[in-house]
């Protein structure tokens, strides 16, 4: 895997990708260079066909404090055009995790602040251990969550989205759980047994199906239910029960034994 300066990537024989934010003297926290090698190591991840799960998460006891605070001391130097290349930027980070073709699994300890709460929003599954905190920050130092508005609404929706994005209120793991932003609470510690959990069940699953549902989901989001949204999935039915997985799927299932994409130990 490539070598970069504040991320690490890693992928097992299984197929299983990690992607770690690794500024924990800052608290993970995002600037330009990060933001830079997470759509470089996003890209290089999606375009390689052995991955089948990516794990994102971050060393230190927080997973993200947002924005690196020189970043911002420095979008404050530069004029509208370089602020809108800047916020491009954020913004494909944000389009190319949203977009991943493998299921992603969000690990998050400590702080998730700003545009961590974005990340969040764009991976499938979101774990937290149960002292992580969360907050939509940016009103509070005259900004506002533009670029990740999005993801966290589609998250936790627009009733919620209301007060916290105006308020900027600091919520806790069992808010976050509530609101639908993460999936499941752990005790401290208990993150690389919950992703071992969903990384198990993942793998059993068909690689082919699992991209195909994934961009089955983005299809149909928010789409009215007409005759061209039904000719759509059916299509797509029909595309992947005559593709060589959805074959062997059917057959190992009627002939009752185990498909091939399951690695036998």
């Amino acid at each position: 895997m490539q070598n970069y300066k504040t991320i690490t990537t890693s992928l097992t024989t299984a197929g299983v990708a990690e992607l770690v934010l690794n500024r924990a003297e800052v608290h993970n926290a995002f600037d330009d260079s990060m933001i830079g090698e997470l759509i470089d190591a996003l890209k290089t991840l999606a375009a390689n066909p052995a991955v089948r799960v990516l794990l994102l998460k971050s060393l230190g006891k927080n997973f993200s404090a947002g924005a690196d605070l020189n970043w911002m001391r420095s979008m404050a130097e530069k004029n509208y055009r370089q602020n809108l290349e800047d916020a491009g930027q954020l913004a494909e980070l944000m389009r190319q995790l949203d977009n991943f073709p493998a299921p992603t699994i969000a690990l998050v300890q400590g702080a998730a602040f700003g545009g961590a709460l974005g990340l969040v929003s764009c991976c499938d599954i979101a774990v937290a251990e149960q002292g992580a905190s969360f907050c939509l920050s940016e009103v509070k130092i005259g900004l506002i969550p533009a670029v990740i508005s999005p993801y966290v609404m589609r998250a936790i929706g627009e009733r919620a989205s209301r007060r916290y994005f105006l308020t900027a209120e600091r919520f806790d793991a069992s808010t976050a759980l509530n609101l639908g932003l993460v999936h499941q609470l752990v005790d401290a510690g208990g993150l690389s047994g919950a992703a071992e959990h969903f990384v198990g069940i993942l793998l059993n699953n068909s690689p082919a199906a699992l991209r195909s549902a994934k961009e089955l989901m983005a299809a149909v989001h928010n789409q009215p239910i007409n005759q061209q949204l039904i000719h759509n999935t059916s299509e797509r039915i029909a595309t992947i029960r005559v593709s060589a997985e959805g074959q062997e799927g059917l057959t190992a299932f009627l002939q009752k034994r185990t498909p091939a994409w399951i690695r036998s130990e």
